[in-house]
């Protein structure tokens, strides 16, 4: 069954001397998206040099997300979106080895997250929406975390962790407003989650370094940041167990340029010693 383990075992990567460096790649558009470029095989090879350079740099841990299939699909992504993510998924894991590497299925596709996660051997993913509804500019992501633990249980998946957003970026908390940050990271951990993340407003924006030490206050759980990380604020968040990052080394510090492998090795040493 599900536990709330401080600290699930596919997560064992993370430790308490800093936090660990999770490095995002952003897949190329997948099949059936408004941006497909008409080859998988492209898509794949795109993915493998990234992992590489990223790999080479030294980074902890490796995220794959379909982040250029936008508009996104509100959960109901369609299988060549799961098997795409698969194929990327299997080859990205070739390439790094045993590095430890996690998936997240846009919008807010969970169980298709672990889906892709088993078949490629990941060890974890990250869940938006497991507890409380919130609005997303996809539209209304509903409380999943019944849903996807009973899937995770039903596949088999449960060596597979669930990192879940909280409060996350790119949606409105409106209706949940009259919930404050910490009381919606003991929900979920109540409901199952192996970690929680804390973001920013959008992507590449920093979270508040008061927010993750209310987070921190909150929960047994691990806690990460999964937006607006550089090497000039690291240090802010060296109370943190895991540091996601997927905008600041590209190019320009845009997420949908290339990689520039100086600016990977400067964040990675300003991670090091934050």
């Amino acid at each position: 069954m599900a536990s709330n383990n401080p600290l699930h075992s596919a997560l064992s990567f993370l430790n308490e001397r800093r936090p660990a460096f999770c490095a995002m790649i952003h897949v190329l558009p997948l099949p059936g998206t408004p941006r497909y470029g008409g080859s998988l095989k492209a898509v794949i090879d795109a993915a493998r040099r990234e992992a590489r350079t990223l790999a080479d740099a030294g980074v902890d841990a490796i995220m794959i997300e379909n982040m250029h299939d936008a508009p996104y699909v509100l959960r109901n992504v369609g299988p060549e979106i799961t098997a795409g993510m698969t194929a990327v998924g299997c080859a990205v894991r070739e390439e790094i080895g045993d590095m430890p590497l996690g998936v997240q299925v846009l919008a807010g596709a969970n169980c298709e997250a672990i889906a892709v996660a088993q078949s490629c051997g990941a060890n974890f993913i990250r869940a938006e929406g497991f507890v409380f509804a919130h609005v997303g500019d996809e539209g209304t992501h509903e409380a999943c975390a019944a849903e996807l633990l009973r899937y995770r249980r039903m596949v088999g998946a449960e060596d597979i962790a669930v990192l879940t957003d909280i409060k996350k970026k790119h949606s409105a908390h409106a209706i949940t407003a009259d919930v404050d940050l910490a009381e919606t990271a003991h929900a979920a951990e109540f409901f199952g989650s192996d970690g929680l993340i804390v973001t920013g407003t959008a992507t590449g924006r920093p979270a508040k370094p008061g927010d993750l030490k209310e987070v921190l206050g909150a929960t047994h759980l691990p806690v990460a940041i999964g937006s607006g990380i550089t090497p000039e604020n690291a240090a802010e968040y060296r109370d943190a167990h895991l540091l996601i990052v997927g905008s600041w080394y590209k190019r320009d510090g845009y997420w949908e340029n290339e990689i520039d492998p100086d600016r990977v090795a400067r964040l990675v040493e300003s991670i090091r010693k934050s």
